[in-house]
């Protein structure tokens, strides 16, 4: 039976980083399936009310930190505040549209809209999308990172 489970837990580590390439999987969900599983089905005295609480303060960087990197790279770039909105707008609307390739697109093409709407040249709108872009890869950068951190302090509790 241990071994079922912990072939859930080590699935559910691995689709969270699935999740950068398919940003239709939920790595914070899946994560703390897996430490929950590990939790209620192994042994959950091993994990420190420490871990946990880290756990969840990660858990919200890694859920805004998409939304923080887009934003702030607009802004970088020349954007608008109206430009920062639309690129946070469409992280969230792109992962639901043409995955895996929606959170790029959506978010540079919505960048790009907004930015000709409020009348700037097309130059500096396509600099803020270009923005966007960068702000995305950071994010997944990011992503990883705080993922990758979560689940290396889980092996170190157990």
């Amino acid at each position: 039976m241990d071994i079922l489970i912990w072939v859930i837990i080590i699935a559910c580590f691995i689709a969270s980083f699935a999740s950068v390439i398919f940003p239709i999987i939920p790595a914070p969900l899946v994560l703390w399936i897996g430490f929950l599983t590990y939790g209620f089905f192994i042994d959950g005295r091993e994990l420190s009310i420490f871990f946990w609480i880290g756990a969840a303060v990660l858990t919200v960087l890694l859920i805004i930190s998409d939304i923080i990197a887009n934003s702030y790279f607009v802004k970088k770039y020349g954007g608008s505040k109206w430009g920062e909105r639309a690129a946070a707008i469409g992280v969230i609307v792109g992962s639901f549209i043409i995955p895996p390739l929606g959170i790029l697109i959506v978010p540079f093409v919505l960048v790009i809209l907004v930015e000709l709407v409020q009348k700037r040249a097309a130059e500096e709108a396509f600099k803020a999308a270009v923005g966007s872009f960068f702000g995305f890869l950071s994010g997944t950068v990011a992503k990883i990172v705080i993922q990758a951190m979560m689940i290396i302090w889980f092996f170190f509790e157990i």
